[in-house]
């Protein structure tokens, strides 16, 4: 089984004399579909100095080693735990862009562990979110968002579009609220629209804090 899954940890170890290009040389004998074409193509687009020494990287540049293998390992099963740690936003999004582009091109399973869930949400098929050992949500991510959504008006208005729903959160400003909803929206939403009211999509990383009644930091999400 384990050479079929990859794991990339959130804090990857490798040996301190250890470089880049060693830790690509020894990734053959782990992952039998190693592409080192598609390693060393990485590694130029990530600026990753592979002569360095490990223990000299940066926390970003040990966030590409990891990435570059777990890409590259195209391993059936490929985990990634916080893999994006220590890069900015360019170097994140070039990572969410191969991922997606190498999933189409070679199919597998892939589980990304992340806080960033707006971040990742295009990316995502399916959800998780575990609390303590918990399974909190075990949901499509288009069935998620599609049973959710965000009236927004005058109270009393709203709180008759939302009959029969279950509202997961509320905010209110003087005589006007905003009710998030989950549960058959589709009547709501008519009836909020004939009121004249406000509707809105829900973004995944808000049905999420708002179904688990957390914060970003108390739960971990995982998604796939």
């Amino acid at each position: 089984m384990l050479q079929h899954t990859c794991f990339i940890k959130e804090s990857q170890r490798y040996p301190d004399d250890f470089k880049p290009k060693h830790v690509f040389a020894v990734a053959p004998g782990f992952f039998p579909h190693w592409d080192a074409d598609f390693a060393h193509e990485l590694a130029a687009e990530f600026r990753l100095p592979v002569d360095r020494r490990i223990k000299k990287l940066s926390r970003g540049q040990l966030s590409s080693v990891g990435i570059i293998v777990g890409l590259a390992a195209r391993a059936p099963i490929t985990i990634f735990d916080e893999p994006y740690l220590g890069l900015d936003a360019i170097a994140r999004q070039a990572f969410y862009d191969r991922l997606l582009a190498d999933y189409a091109a070679h199919p597998r399973t892939v589980i990304l562990s992340t806080h960033l869930i707006d971040e990742v949400a295009d990316l995502l098929e399916h959800a998780l979110v575990i609390d303590n050992g918990r399974i909190l949500i075990d949901s499509p991510v288009d069935a998620l968002r599609s049973q959710a959504a965000t009236i927004a008006g005058p109270a009393e208005a709203v709180e008759q579009a939302v009959t029969g729903l279950e509202v997961i959160h509320r905010e209110r400003l003087g005589g006007f609220i905003s009710a998030t909803v989950t549960g058959d929206t589709e009547a709501a939403v008519r009836r909020a629209r004939a009121a004249g009211l406000e509707v809105g999509p829900v973004s995944l990383q808000q049905l999420i804090i708002r179904q688990t009644g957390g914060t970003p930091t108390e739960h971990e999400e995982v998604t796939r």
